[in-house]
């Protein structure tokens, strides 16, 4: 399976609507200096290989009750796939990465009850086989917060060996 690549115009295409995903193809393809068919083919070609996808991105305002919380896990290496793989499943984790450092796999979560997500945290993920330590951290402050963090690029492989 060949990666799917982006070239600059797919970049500013992607920067124009993570700016404003409400843009026009018309505005865009004049902006950038092509026709509105090119645009058209472009985000559909983004879309088809992954690499692009249209949400709409809540405010954390919009429920005072939500918090932010991380979890560093340190687990056996030859089970790091399929742990992570199993967090990603639960409903409470929004993003697993695979890390290098003190921790080899880091989560964040988004939660309303304590209770809950020290149930996840303590009760789910330490349980696992081959997890051997957790750490959490709550965010009780935001300086920053840009929902925008990840960058775009080429769609990762399943089975592919960047992840471990």
């Amino acid at each position: 399976m060949s990666k799917a690549s982006i070239d600059d115009l797919d970049r500013q295409l992607i920067d124009m609507l993570a700016r404003d995903a409400r843009v026009s193809n018309r505005k865009i393809a004049a902006d950038l200096g092509v026709n509105e068919g090119t645009i058209r083919g472009r985000i559909k070609r983004l879309q088809q290989d992954g690499l692009l996808a249209f949400t709409a991105i809540t405010s954390l305002d919009l429920d005072r009750d939500v918090r932010i919380a991380f979890i560093g896990i340190q687990a056996d290496i030859e089970n790091i796939r399929d742990i992570a793989r199993q967090i990603a499943a639960m409903p409470m984790a929004r993003a697993v990465m695979i890390v290098a450092g003190q921790f080899n796999i880091m989560v964040t979560c988004l939660f309303t009850d304590l209770g809950k997500f020290h149930h996840v945290a303590a009760d789910q993920i330490l349980a696992m086989p081959g997890v051997h330590h957790i750490e959490t951290s709550i965010a009780v402050g935001a300086v920053k917060y840009n929902s925008r963090i990840v960058r775009i690029t080429e769609k990762p492989q399943p089975d592919g060996d960047d992840i471990g």
